[in-house]
């Protein structure tokens, strides 16, 4: 369904353009499609097939067939799919049909129940939580003898 919205709405876009500006469309991986090699795209790319290199764009969106094996560094990812590699984005949504090999480094993250995720998801910028509220060492009756 949302699919056919994205869709419909690209459409009346282009129709309804009063600024004659282009309307962006996505670059699409289909199903049965494998690139070998990286992609660099200032706009969307949805995969549903499979890439075996770096992805670096705008917004990108794994479909459930959908596979990376690379890097990915972008604005938006939503995670339908499977990836396997490093991801650096500002928001990132991992689906219940999901998994991600690696780690994510995002400013916001949602997951649905269900995803599965083998790396470590770190906020950019933020403190390590664990390093955030570390006591200093304790000076125990043993050390003061010394």
């Amino acid at each position: 369904m949302k699919k056919l919205k994205r869709m419909l709405y690209l459409k009346f876009a282009r129709k309804f353009n009063h600024a004659n500006e282009p309307v962006p469309v996505p670059s699409i991986i289909s199903e049965h499609t494998t690139v070998n090699g990286d992609i660099i795209s200032q706009g969307t790319i949805h995969v549903d097939g499979r890439v075996e290199g770096d992805i670096t764009c705008e917004e990108l969106v794994i479909g459930v067939k959908g596979v990376v094996l690379g890097s990915v560094n972008a604005q938006h990812l939503q995670l339908f799919g499977l990836i396997q590699g490093k991801v650096i984005v500002d928001k990132l949504f991992i689906a219940q049909s999901a998994k991600l090999l690696g780690d994510a480094v995002h400013n916001s993250i949602a997951i649905e129940p269900g995803a599965y995720i083998d790396g470590h998801c770190i906020r950019s910028g933020a403190p390590i939580p664990a390093e955030q509220g570390k006591p200093d060492l304790l000076i125990t009756d043993a050390s003061k003898k010394k």
